[in-house]
């Protein structure tokens, strides 16, 4: 007869928890809206194509989480698992929220021509469905946010999911960079995407050092090279919110109003503007992380 010198093999808790009914309601969700849409709904072009990823990607992961905590086969992973399901979080959120307004802004239509009434109904629920994967994603992270004077994952912090965001608006930056934006036209606009690009890079190495765990084996004190690269980062930014619109907006460089016969969809001044937009929202996720990095201490093993 075998003696039991653990605790139970499964973790009811990854499911029962506030946290784990969250997760199971994404993982229902996620699997009601990707069905509802591959069923009859339909999809099509890039939209289409990235809401479709959006939601079987986050399920696919979800499950993965549920199954590994379950299980508590997370702990064989040589991973921070704190820090990889909170940044999963926020990402999700991220993407969900943007897979929810962006189906049904280009395939939901109130009239049943020319789609007919059923395919219309599909997408309607599609919609709602995508909807309600966003506001769990979302409750997850404000259930696993860290609270004033708690001992948890860096990546749970204010600071940790707001790399998370700046990851995100520098991709979407660079997606409208890459539609006809005319970056290469000055210098002074590829000093702007040389910004973009550096600060991207090294957002996704810090999650990615955090993610993994791997902080305590560098040489020098990460905690400390975070805030400096957070401060450089602003610096940086606050020279792309000044000269992106000056050579994009100025009539000496660019155009300060839309060019009338600009398509849309294909129009260089749209992408600009874009540019501009969410560079200063970029630089005020900055500031804001810059003020927040000067209030934690990283923890890695969490």
């Amino acid at each position: 007869m075998m003696e039991s010198t653990g605790g139970p093999y499964l973790n009811t808790a990854a499911v029962t928890s506030p946290v784990g009914t969250a997760r199971l309601l994404q993982m229902t969700f996620g699997c009601t809206t990707f069905s509802l849409v591959a069923h009859q709904g339909g999809f099509s072009a890039a939209y289409g194509t990235f809401c479709m990823f959006v939601w079987t990607f986050c399920f696919a992961v979800t499950v993965f989480i549920i199954a590994c905590e379950f299980t508590h086969l997370h702990s064989c992973l040589s991973i921070s698992w704190g820090n990889f399901t909170a940044a999963f979080a926020m990402l999700a959120t991220l993407m969900s929220v943007t897979a929810a307004v962006i189906y049904p802004l280009y395939f939901v239509q109130l009239d049943c021509y020319p789609i007919g009434c059923e395919v219309r109904d599909f997408r309607i629920a599609a919609s709602v469905f995508a909807g309600l994967l966003f506001i769990v994603y979302a409750a997850e992270v404000f259930l696993t946010r860290a609270k004033p004077g708690q001992v948890t994952s860096y990546m749970a912090t204010v600071s940790g999911l707001l790399k998370i965001v700046q990851a995100f608006v520098a991709c979407i930056i660079f997606g409208a960079l890459v539609n006809d934006s005319q970056h290469g036209k000055y210098v002074a606009t590829q000093w702007c995407v040389a910004v973009y690009s550096f600060c991207f890079v090294v957002t996704v190495v810090v999650v990615a050092f955090s993610v993994t765990g791997k902080t305590a084996l560098l040489w020098f004190p990460f905690e400390r090279a975070v805030v400096i690269y957070t401060f450089v980062a602003v610096l940086l930014y606050v020279s792309a919110a000044v000269i992106w619109p000056v050579f994009c907006f100025d009539s000496k460089y660019g155009s300060p109003r839309r060019p009338g016969l600009c398509a849309k969809g294909k129009c260089p001044w749209d992408s600009q503007l874009v540019i501009a937009i969410f560079t200063y929202v970029n630089l005020l996720l900055y500031v804001v992380d810059l003020a927040y990095s000067q209030r934690i201490r990283f923890v890695s093993h969490l």
